[in-house]
């Protein structure tokens, strides 16, 4: 099969980086309704543990992130990123075979390892082809599209559980990646010609790692990217038990949480359309202070239990779809800003960044989600730290009018 030349249309082009990242949302959201079914048939011991089945794919998806970009650096980004579908399809089939929670586990890592390749190959393709505030713009535009899929996963996972149970999950992973997957093989032209490719060798690795290491603002994007990332990562994994054990929705939380990814989906359009007149880093800055105050006060009400009767519930929906809102506003303008002074190695930068950011991420996440006890307390307080902390890292950042 020959491979396309004609390049793609951007509306196609979007949607179809759109459905490379949904990849990972779909792997992450549709599993939420399925948790307490999994914790009650392998952890019933200690039902916490279910959560770890968010956070081991994230963690998988970062370790990853790590050897991905170099390799679409040395060979190519459609080849990369086809071999990452089929090593996630071979997580997905552990895991509908796992026994165990701990198997399960190790498959969701597998997963997670596979699908760091259409997630980190695909921001790389976008810098391939657009830069600085345009590359903003289109990664809003992905994001804008993509945020469907978490919208409506937890639905479409209940669904496919009352029909094939949760290992039936696994089958619908494999299906939609390998349709994607499909897709680019047929309709994207490759954007990394075998002229600027860069060798797979230690030397220029080495290189490489040391001109993203030494850019301290790829750094200081990256430590925000940490900081931000366990924030959401704590908020997505806890969620599912906020609603069913705090305010005993677990029936009704499909549709709650689609409501929530649909308004906070708003945020990637208002970056598209605010991104090129105020620039990545004010828009950063902004929606990190904002939820800072947002937090305290969640946190505060919370603690002394001042929320007035009937309001608990519609705070609590508030405040989280806050903290997907500033997800909205910060992770597309802080990936374009670690990968703008780096075109020239983006694969590198995109692993490194990423995978460093969420690695370091789970740390952060799995703590302070096992750390729930029956509110959002904890929740709400580690949000709000994470958040001031990513606040005075911008403030810290080198400025350029440009970004």
């Amino acid at each position: 099969m020959m491979s396309p030349t004609k390049a793609l249309r951007q509306g196609e082009f979007v949607a179809m980086m759109a459905m490379l990242v949904a990849i990972l949302a779909f792997s992450i959201d549709a599993m939420l309704p399925a948790l307490p079914r999994i914790a009650a048939e392998l952890a019933p011991q200690d039902v916490n543990r279910a959560q770890l089945i968010i956070t081991s794919f994230v963690l998988g998806m970062g370790l990853g992130s790590f050897v991905t970009g170099p390799l679409s650096d040395a060979f190519g980004r459609k080849p990369v990123i086809i071999g990452g579908v089929l090593l996630y399809s071979l997580g997905a089939a552990l895991a509908w075979a796992a026994g165990s929670l701990e198997m399960l586990l190790m498959a969701r890592v597998l997963q997670g390892l596979g699908a760091a390749a259409p997630r980190i190959v695909s921001t790389a393709m976008v810098r391939d082809l657009y830069s600085g505030r345009e590359m903003a713009r289109i990664i809003s535009f992905v994001m804008l599209i993509f945020i469907l899929v978490p919208a409506a996963a937890p639905a479409v996972g209940t669904l496919i559980i009352a029909g094939f149970g949760w290992r039936g999950l696994f089958a619908c992973f494999v299906l939609f990646a390998v349709g994607v997957a499909v897709w680019l093989g047929l309709r994207q032209p490759e954007t990394l010609p075998a002229a600027a490719r860069r060798p797979l060798q230690v030397v220029p690795l080495w290189q490489s790692l040391r001109e993203v290491l030494a850019n301290r603002t790829v750094v200081l994007a990256t430590l925000v990217l940490t900081l931000t990332y366990g924030a959401l990562f704590a908020t997505l994994s806890s969620t599912q038990q906020i609603f069913s054990e705090t305010f005993g929705r677990a029936a009704s939380f499909p549709y709650w949480f689609a409501v929530i990814a649909l308004l906070a989906g708003t945020a990637s359009l208002v970056n598209a359309h605010l991104v090129v007149r105020l620039g990545m880093r004010f828009l950063i800055t902004f929606s990190l202070g904002a939820q800072v105050l947002v937090s305290l006060a969640m946190a505060v009400m919370t603690g002394f239990g001042l929320w007035p009767e009937g309001w608990y519930f519609p705070a609590y929906l508030v405040w989280t779809t806050g903290v997907f809102f500033m997800a909205g506003l910060t992770f597309g303008n802080l990936n374009a800003l670690a990968l703008e002074p780096l075109g020239h190695i983006a694969g590198m930068a995109a692993s490194l960044t990423t995978a460093i950011a969420t690695v370091l991420a789970v740390l952060i996440a799995a703590p302070l989600g096992l750390a729930f006890d029956g509110t959002p307390l904890p929740l709400a307080i580690g949000v709000g730290i994470l958040a001031a902390a990513s606040w005075g890292v911008m403030r810290a950042m080198p400025g350029r009018r440009t970004a």
